[in-house]
């Protein structure tokens, strides 16, 4: 078993999400804030969750207060952001840290397996992470990567 479904976080709504569950699907990862210039990535999200979700792609949305402060509601005003003003129905995590010593386990996995630009850190918002059917990370992408831009890779990543 990889490393990833070794891994858990807990949902907006605190409950346990287990990766083991995502076993045989393909994951899309990205740190998110509700306050942020890229926030409208959230309906191109929301695009690919409902165009692929039922192909077996899972998008999970990890909101992340750590830049530029641009996620500081509750869970409660989190959820009422994405839900009135996206139409976010993929799952959507607890707030967590994505850099630094307080950085979620899955951060630290994912920033390990893939760096980028700024090494192993996260460089902003809409970070966006493909993990393949294996558990494998595939490939990482940048903040400013439309998610309608992530298809053929989605694709591929799905055909495996």
């Amino acid at each position: 078993m990889t490393p990833f479904y070794q891994l858990s976080i807990n949902s907006l709504q605190g409950q346990k999400i287990d990766f083991s569950e995502y076993q045989g699907k393909a994951v899309l990862v990205v740190n998110t804030a509700s306050k942020c210039g890229l926030t409208p990535q959230y309906e191109g999200l929301q695009a690919l969750h409902k165009k692929y979700s039922d192909k077996g792609l899972v998008i999970i949305g990890c909101p992340c207060n750590q830049f530029g402060q641009q996620e500081p509601g509750s869970a409660e005003q989190i959820q009422g952001e994405c839900l009135i003003n996206y139409g976010v129905d993929f799952t959507m995590t607890e707030k967590i840290d994505v850099n630094g010593e307080n950085s979620h386990p899955l951060y630290k996995y994912l920033r390990t397996e893939l760096s980028g630009i700024l090494g192993n850190k996260i460089k902003w918002n809409f970070t966006k992470f493909l993990i393949g059917r294996d558990g494998k990370p595939l490939k990482r992408f940048a903040p400013t990567t439309k998610p309608e831009a992530l298809e053929k890779y989605i694709e591929q990543a799905l055909a495996q």
